[in-house]
């Protein structure tokens, strides 16, 4: 917002000179933010999955599978949280904690980009301690061949 004000208003330079560390904080989120992870898009691609490979533990479900016309450079994941887990905020929680632990997971487990994931979301989830799913979900993948 304050580079959009400051293009139209001319005063690209002085930005420079006044805001310095705003530019760098701006440089390193985006560095931060890019993720190889992928969503599944399409309908036909969900039910392609389910009909696949699955593994399950206390947390999550998880199946997997090749597909065709997938990006071999990304990791196709999707996380589902049903509505009998809560109300919206609740389930976006479940969703912001898998996302987090698949950023970790793809930087520390050897993840296959083989295979697409479709993730399901457990009540367990809830209650449970982040560390505690991490270390579940960390075991579950590394398994996954």
């Amino acid at each position: 917002m304050v580079e959009s004000f400051l293009k139209e208003e001319g005063l690209v330079r002085e930005k420079i000179l006044q805001f310095p560390r705003l530019l760098k904080r701006k440089e390193n989120k985006i560095l931060t933010m890019k993720s190889k992870i992928l969503a599944l898009s399409k309908n036909e691609e969900f039910k392609d999955l389910l009909k696949k490979k699955k593994k399950s533990n206390k947390y999550v479900t998880i199946f997997f599978g090749q597909l065709d016309k997938k990006n071999q450079k990304k990791l196709n994941i999707s996380f589902v949280t049903k509505k009998k887990l809560g109300n919206a905020v609740k389930r976006n929680k479940i969703k912001r904690r898998l996302r987090n632990i698949m950023n970790d997971a793809f930087k520390k487990v050897s993840i296959s980009l083989n295979y697409s994931y479709l993730v399901i979301a457990k009540p367990t989830m809830l209650n449970s301690e982040f560390k505690d799913i991490k270390e579940t979900l960390f075991q579950e993948f590394s398994k996954i061949k």
